[in-house]
C-alpha cells in the first residue's frame, strides 16, 4: 500500500492506498498584465475584494466546549517552529529506541513520533496524522502552529483539516465527519489549518488515532534544517527495522545542499546538464492532451482520464507525451528551473499560493499556453478551462519542465 505525504515521500503503511493532495485554483477574475510588455517575475496583483493581509494569517477554529473532551494532556505553549525535513514510516510500531538513535545523529535538531495512515474520511481516503498536539504543532505552518485554539480542539477529540480539503469538500467548522478505522467515529471539524506537510489533509490526537486503530508510533518526523539530507537519510535507514523507510519532505539544492522551500517555484541550482527541457514534439503532445480535457469536471484527487484536479491534469497530460511527473503541485514545482515571466514559453508550468493557512506552500498549478493564456483544472463545481494567465499576489513563479529532473522527483515519490 502506498501513501504519499509530500515532496519525495511515498512510503509503505498498513492502512489504505495513496490519494492525491488537494489543490485549489487562483482567485477568479484577477487576470494579470499582458506579457507583451515584457514584465518580469516581480509583477504584483490585487488581493481579492474584502480580503486583507491579516486575513491570510487567520486560522479558522470551531468551539467544541459543548463536546465532552477525550482524556488529553493540557496543551503546551509553542516555543519555536521546527522545519519538517524527513519522514520515517513503518507498517507497525517503531521502538522508541529508534527515535532516540535518530535524535543522536549529527545535524538532527528534533524528532517526534506520531501515527500515520490513510483513513476513510467522509468516503475519501485521506492522509491522517495522529499526534501529540503540544509537541507536533511546532512542525506545522506558522499560522496553524500559532493557533492554540485549533490544537486545543484537536486535543479535545476534533479533527483539524486542511484549508483546501475544507474548501473543496465544503466542510463547515464543527460539522461531524465520518472517519472509518477499526471502528467508525463521528469527529467534529475542529479547525482549518494546513500542517505544511504536503498531502496530509487531516490531523487528530494520538488518543483518537488509538481508538481508530492506527498503528501506534509508526512514524517519525525529523527536523534537520542544516544537514545534508541525502547523507542523513542513509544513516537513518540503517537504524530502521525491516519494512520501514525514510524520505525527504523538502528538496535541497543539488549544488549547495541547502533546503529549497516550497514557497517558490523552480529547483535552485538546476544546471543545463540537468536538461534538456521538453522537445517540440513533447510540448505539442502535452498541450494537445491537456486541451483535449477542456470541459471535463474538476474532482479533488482526480488524475484522469475524465476527472482531474490541477496537478492531476498536469501529470496526466505530460504522461501522454511520455514525460513522468510527480503527483502534487509542490513537487511539480521542483521539476526544472524557474523561468522569468518575460521568457515564458508554451508548456511551462505556472504555480500559485492559494492556502491562507500555509501562505508559503505551493498549492495550485496551471499550464501556460502562450499568448497570455493558461489552462487549468480550477476547483470543485468547475471544469477544465482556458483563462488569462494570472500573475497576481499569489503567483509563486513559473518552471520549465526538465524531464530528467521530473523523473527523478517522481522516482523519489514512488519510493
Amino acid at each position: 500500500m502506498v501513501f504519499t505525504l509530500g515532496t519525495g515521500l511515498a512510503l509503505l503503511i498498513a492502512t489504505g492506498v495513496g490519494n492525491a493532495n488537494a489543490m485549489v485554483a487562483p482567485p477568479r477574475g484577477l487576470a494579470g498584465p499582458s506579457l507583451s510588455g515584457g514584465a518580469g517575475l516581480g509583477l504584483t496583483g490585487q488581493v481579492l475584494p474584502g480580503t486583507s493581509r491579516s486575513d491570510l494569517e487567520a486560522v479558522a477554529v470551531a468551539h467544541l466546549s459543548e463536546r465532552a473532551p477525550r482524556p488529553a494532556s493540557v496543551l503546551g505553549p509553542l516555543h519555536k517552529l521546527l522545519q519538517a525535513d524527513l519522514f520515517v514510516i513503518a507498517p507497525t510500531t517503531l521502538p522508541s529506541s529508534v527515535a532516540a538513535a535518530v535524535q543522536r545523529l549529527h545535524g538532527v535538531v528534533a524528532v517526534q513520533q506520531l501515527e500515520a495512515a490513510r483513513l476513510d474520511v467522509n468516503g475519501k481516503l485521506t492522509a491522517v496524522l495522529g499526534v501529540d498536539p503540544s509537541a507536533f504543532r511546532a512542525f506545522a505552518a506558522r499560522p496553524t502552529a500559532d493557533s492554540s485554539a485549533l490544537w486545543q480542539n484537536v486535543a479535545a477529540g476534533g479533527v483539524a483539516v486542511s484549508y483546501t480539503m475544507s474548501k473543496l469538500d465544503n466542510l463547515p467548522l464543527g460539522r461531524p465527519l465520518r472517519v472509518t478505522g477499526r471502528q467508525v467515529e463521528q469527529l467534529p471539524v475542529a479547525g482549518l489549518g494546513t500542517v505544511g506537510i504536503g498531502g496530509v489533509d487531516a490531523v487528530i490526537s494520538d488518543a483518537v488515532a488509538s481508538s481508530l486503530g492506527m498503528p501506534a508510533d509508526n512514524a517519525i518526523v525529523i527536523s534537520a534544517p542544516h544537514a545534508d539530507l541525502n547523507s542523513l537519510m542513509q544513516k537513518v535507514q540503517k537504524l530502521l527495522p525491516h519494512g520501514a523507510a525514510v524520505a525527504p519532505l523538502v528538496a535541497q539544492s543539488p549544488t549547495s545542499g541547502t533546503p529549497v522551500t516550497s514557497g517558490q517555484a523552480g529547483l535552485a541550482g538546476t544546471a543545463t546538464t540537468d536538461g534538456p527541457g521538453l522537445t517540440n514534439a513533447e510540448v505539442i503532445a502535452f498541450l494537445t492532451a491537456a486541451e483535449s480535457r477542456l470541459g471535463m469536471e474538476y474532482v479533488w484527487g482526480g488524475d484522469g482520464p475524465f476527472v482531474f484536479d490541477c496537478s492531476g491534469l498536469v501529470q496526466w497530460s505530460l504522461a501522454q507525451a511520455g514525460v513522468v511527473m510527480p503527483r502534487v503541485a509542490a513537487e511539480q514545482a521542483l521539476t526544472g528551473p524557474q523561468v522569468p515571466v518575460s521568457r515564458l514559453e508554451p508548456g511551462d508550468l505556472l504555480f500559485y499560493h492559494t492556502d491562507p493557512t500555509a501562505p508559503d506552500y505551493i498549492s495550485h498549478v496551471a499550464i501556460y499556453l502562450g499568448h497570455g493564456e493558461m489552462l487549468q483544472a480550477p476547483e470543485t463545481g468547475e471544469d477544465v478551462e482556458i483563462v488569462p494567465a494570472w500573475f497576481g499576489s499569489e503567483f509563486a513563479g513559473a518552471v520549465a519542465v526538465y524531464p530528467r529532473v521530473a523523473a527523478a522527483v517522481a522516482g523519489e515519490t514512488a519510493g
